[in-house]
């Protein structure tokens, strides 16, 4: 367990913006920064960042919270994991006990296969360095690509000894567990006799890396004098709990800073050509590992970039690895180019022949934008009418997918041009294509919202079946709330969270004479307690007694008390709310005083106490109704009456703040 006051003292010395700089770009705007959400696909900056307040928000997608919250959300990190991770950064000691044996097996797995991982890692780069065969066979290889030390240390290479159970006996023997080693995909089971087997054995080895330096998986590769007659000369890690092919790019984590930097990614095939750049001074270059991009793939680049280049050797497989995944990068507003290097070189080989600078100038001089590339492609040298009307078909489509209207266009204008057509016919075209995708997705979307409204009602249906509410709410019909209570509440919440430690009321005195200032958090409290009102979330209740609870201490600040509060359905909802609606620039604030927030909590309180009485009300006629039909006209008396004195209740309530109501 980590104790309160480090758990503060990590949250003190925390800077949000360079906690979310760490995986999405920000620009400065005002006393914020922004950027495009990393949790939805974010075309248009919707992220923001106040460092002010130390929390996030998505005005699109609603996620965001303070640093520990963006950390869990977005790296998957237990509440812990992710203080701890603020800790490192920040050098902060946190004086945490040895796991006993028991409690490292109940820990759950996602932690513990990261923990196995990294041994792996620690256990590949001591043999590559210091075993005999590591030195003589895998550091060896890395030499005779020309990579240099400090590159093999950068990206923490290694190496798996030729024996098949090498690393399991090892690992074992350190009290790591079989489940992990075979669920990590280092090992496997033979399936004759149960042995556990090392994936990995004779072959170097590349880690990959997570956003945030974990590692996830790794690579391996037989050496060269063994690749003849070999099915597969690369393996990798299989799917897991921490591992996602789909979602991975190799590099990344070494990369991301130089990518946002230069505002510019280079996009290659394979590990080697990422190091080798590396060893070059480009840095701003991951790796697809020779795979279809992903949609996953291209949105983790699109919030460092939206500058793409496609670098790939010359031949018939760089030109279909080109072409792959390239409509996508462009639905996703990517500016993308391709450059196919000559002489059979691949990126690998090619800056290895060139310094730095003479890479980079190639690339400027040579890289052609991508529909460009894709016309010379398709239509040089065709001259049949079919051929070549599918050819401008197929370019065209790739056109429609670009989002930006006036890109978009530009162009069709330059296709028209190249092509020698009639420009409206491409535009027709492309908008011929661009409706037919609107409607697939309008299509996509009404399936899933079936989906999602088929699986509301069974758990509907399941709940209502195991709900027991008490007498009283079954009777007036009170455990559902309309949109506007929901409202009523978030605001009244919203208020407690932003100015819940604000004094409204001064020398108010008690029954035993004293003299006492009330905040707005101890008012609202008060009030509800005279006539034993609640929230309809429970959750809403505690935020609320703890704010009145917590208002007698003088340095109680409610918003920085409930961003990085322990509970983390708090403090998610604490930073969303302290986020507020809009977020103004200082100069933009308006400056609230003790009068205008105790109106404002006056009004919340009375349209609260107002909602309460409409849902009675509500329910009241449907329960006489209900009585008419069974003609029971005793009950039908008795709730009228209710009915009557609900409705004066709530119109005397009502007066305070000018609202009226028919019926």
């Amino acid at each position: 367990m980590i104790d309160r006051v480090t758990i503060d003292k990590i949250m003190d010395a925390t800077n949000i913006v360079d906690v979310v700089s760490e995986f999405v770009t920000l620009k400065k705007t005002g006393v914020n920064y922004k950027g495009l959400c990393p949790f939805h696909d974010d075309k248009t900056p919707s992220f923001i960042v106040s460092p002010a307040k130390g929390i996030c928000h998505c005005f699109a997608c609603g996620k965001g919270g303070n640093a520990v919250n963006f950390l869990m959300e977005h790296e998957q990190m237990t509440y812990p994991d992710a203080l701890r991770w603020l800790a490192k950064k920040y050098n902060i000691q946190i004086a945490e006990r040895e796991l006993t044996a028991e409690e490292q097996q109940a820990a759950n797995d996602r932690e513990s296969m990261f923990l196995i991982n990294e041994w792996a890692r620690d256990h590949f780069q001591h043999t590559l360095w210091n075993h005999p065969d590591g030195r003589a066979l895998g550091l060896q290889y890395f030499r005779s690509r020309g990579f240099r030390d400090d590159i093999i240390k950068k990206f923490q290479l290694g190496f798996a000894l030729q024996q098949r159970t090498s690393l399991s006996k090892a690992a074992l023997e350190k009290g790591y567990k079989e489940e992990y080693l075979v669920k990590t995909g280092l090992c496997y089971l033979r399936e004759q006799t149960g042995e556990l087997i090392d994936r990995y054995s004779g072959r170097i080895i590349f880690p990959w890396f997570s956003i945030s330096g974990k590692v996830n998986a790794f690579g391996g590769r037989v050496l060269d004098s063994r690749t003849k007659g070999v099915q597969q000369k690369y393996v990798n890690s299989p799917e897991s709990e921490i591992y996602h092919k789909e979602r991975e790019l190799y590099g990344l984590f070494q990369a991301k800073r130089a990518i946002a930097k230069d505002d510019h990614v280079y996009l290659v095939e394979g590990y080697t050509d990422v190091i080798s750049m590396h060893q070059n001074g480009i840095e701003n270059v991951v790796a697809n590992s020779g795979t279809a991009l992903s949609i996953h793939q291209v949105r983790q680049l699109r919030r460092f970039t939206q500058n793409i280049t496609l670098l790939y050797d010359g031949d018939e497989a760089g030109i279909k690895a080109a072409m792959r995944g390239t409509d996508m990068l462009l639905q996703e507003g990517m500016n993308v180019k391709v450059l196919l290097l000559p002489d059979g070189d691949d990126p690998d080989s090619f800056s290895r022949k060139h310094s730095e600078e003479e890479f980079r100038k190639y690339v400027e001089e040579h890289q052609t934008d991508f529909i460009i590339f894709k016309t010379r492609l398709l239509l040089d040298g065709v001259n049949d009418p079919i051929k070549r009307s599918e050819a401008i078909s197929n370019i065209v489509r790739s056109v429609s997918v670009i989002p930006d209207q006036i890109k978009r266009d530009t162009y069709l204008r330059e296709c028209a041009q190249r092509f020698q057509m009639n420009e409206q016919t491409l535009i027709n075209t492309a908008n011929q294509f661009i409706s037919g995708d609107i409607e697939n997705q309008q299509k996509e979307t009404e399936r899933l919202m079936r989906r999602e409204a088929e699986a509301a009602q069974q758990t509907a249906a399941h709940a209502t079946a195991n709900q027991q509410p008490s007498a009283s709410t079954e009777a007036i019909g009170l455990h559902s709330i309309d949109e506007q209570t929901a409202k009523v509440e978030q605001m009244l919440i919203e208020l407690i969270i932003q100015h819940g430690n604000a004094i409204i009321l001064r020398d108010v005195e008690t029954e035993d004479g004293n003299l006492i200032n009330l905040t707005v958090a101890q008012y609202i409290d008060y009030d509800f307690a005279q006539d034993d009102l609640h929230f309809s979330l429970p959750l809403y209740d505690s935020i609320l007694h703890e704010a009145a609870a917590k208002s007698a201490d003088e340095d109680f600040r409610a918003d920085q008390y409930f961003t990085s509060h322990p509970d983390l359905a708090v403090s998610r909802i604490a930073s969303q709310m302290a986020m507020g609606h809009y977020h103004l620039s200082k100069s933009l604030e308006m400056k609230i005083d003790e009068r205008m927030l105790l109106q404002k909590t006056n009004h919340l309180i009375v349209d609260f106490r107002i909602d309460i009485k409409s849902r009675l009300i509500t329910a009241l006629r449907l329960q006489i109704a209900e009585a008419i039909k069974a003609s029971d006209m005793t009950k039908v008396k008795e709730l009228m009456k209710e009915l009557i004195d609900a409705q004066k209740l709530r119109d005397t309530i009502a007066v305070k703040v000018g609202r009226t109501f028919r019926g």
